[in-house]
């Protein structure tokens, strides 16, 4: 019995080891600085910087007149919360919103050369409405949006990473 254990255990790790299952990493990026043009005020810009922080090989030029000491320079173009009714009841009150956070990006040298052009970004969660929970509706749509944002420096990071060449 332990042995038809411990031959299923292994069986069940080489059938994960040969589907090429494999942990996510964190990204490895083909510039060594960079500097992120965001308006100061910018959530997304703050995460978005923190999160390249986090990377060892990765520098955040944080001053604007060290811009042109920076390798690459993202600039986040729009950054804008939207939220629209799609859902209302039979004597048109409000049912259900749809939360959108839609972001502009370009990537470039310090020189100007295009590494990524002008990219959007569309985060989009539906939430239901309730005019008698009203605060929990609102915390709850505060959460999906920062659920949102975090979802966009994700993806932001992993086209960062998918940049080869400076």
């Amino acid at each position: 019995m332990v042995r038809k254990r411990t031959l299923l255990l292994a069986a069940a790790s080489a059938a994960l080891a040969g589907c090429g299952f494999q942990l996510r990493q964190a990204p490895h990026f083909a510039f060594s600085s960079i500097y992120v043009a965001a308006a100061p005020n910018s959530a997304l810009g703050r995460q978005l910087r923190r999160s390249i922080a986090s990377s060892d090989s990765v520098r955040v030029v944080d001053d604007p007149a060290a811009q042109p000491a920076a390798q690459v320079v993202l600039e986040l173009l729009a950054d804008q919360r939207e939220k629209v009714v799609v859902g209302l009841s039979a004597s048109g009150q409000v049912r259900e919103f749809q939360l959108r956070t839609r972001v502009r990006f370009r990537l470039r040298t310090a020189a100007g050369k295009e590494l990524i052009p002008d990219t959007e970004l569309l985060q989009q969660r539906d939430i239901s409405f309730n005019e008698s929970a009203v605060l929990a509706k609102e915390a709850e749509e505060n959460l999906l949006y920062r659920d949102m944002q975090t979802d966009i420096v994700q993806q932001l990071m992993r086209r960062l990473a998918a940049v080869k060449a400076v």
